[in-house]
């Protein structure tokens, strides 16, 4: 069971949920790519350090996308992002003062970007990468009232 879903209350449903976007996955697969150019061109030490860098750069990514969940419930937002070191955001939803958001042109046009969810009392919680920002923050002040 999610993290999001564990800690829903009485009556709260999730109105709007996201991940992570794939972009965070663009310098394995870059370096992937390098590796397998190495290989082809018989340099096979290099190919195979590349290749190395290319799987646990994966991995560390992939456990990031895994346990980074981002909802917004008609009564919260809800947030929480890693593993051995956790870190959750849980802002009753009138207590959201603001959702900024940056995205570069790149971003714009796959659908990625940052965000910087401000709570009363000048609380700013930056999230870099998540996926549909701009949906993100609709469904924040939709149900922030």
């Amino acid at each position: 069971m999610s993290y999001v879903d564990s800690s829903l209350i009485q009556d709260e449903q999730v109105v709007f949920r996201t991940r992570l976007h794939l972009i965070i996955f663009f310098i394995p697969i870059v370096l992937l790519a390098i590796s397998v150019c190495l290989f082809v061109y018989t340099v096979p030490v290099a190919a195979e350090s590349v290749l190395a860098a290319a799987v646990l750069w994966f991995l560390v990514k992939y456990v990031d996308y895994a346990s980074s969940e981002f909802a917004v419930t008609n009564k919260r937002v809800i947030i929480k992002v890693g593993v051995l070191r956790r870190r959750t955001v849980e802002m009753l939803n009138t207590k959201v003062e603001a959702v900024s958001v940056n995205q570069g042109i790149l971003g714009r046009i796959l659908g990625y970007g940052n965000i910087v969810v401000t709570g009363t009392g000048g609380t700013n919680e930056p999230f870099n990468g998540i996926s549909s920002p701009l949906e993100f923050r609709r469904a924040v002040q939709a149900h922030s009232s």
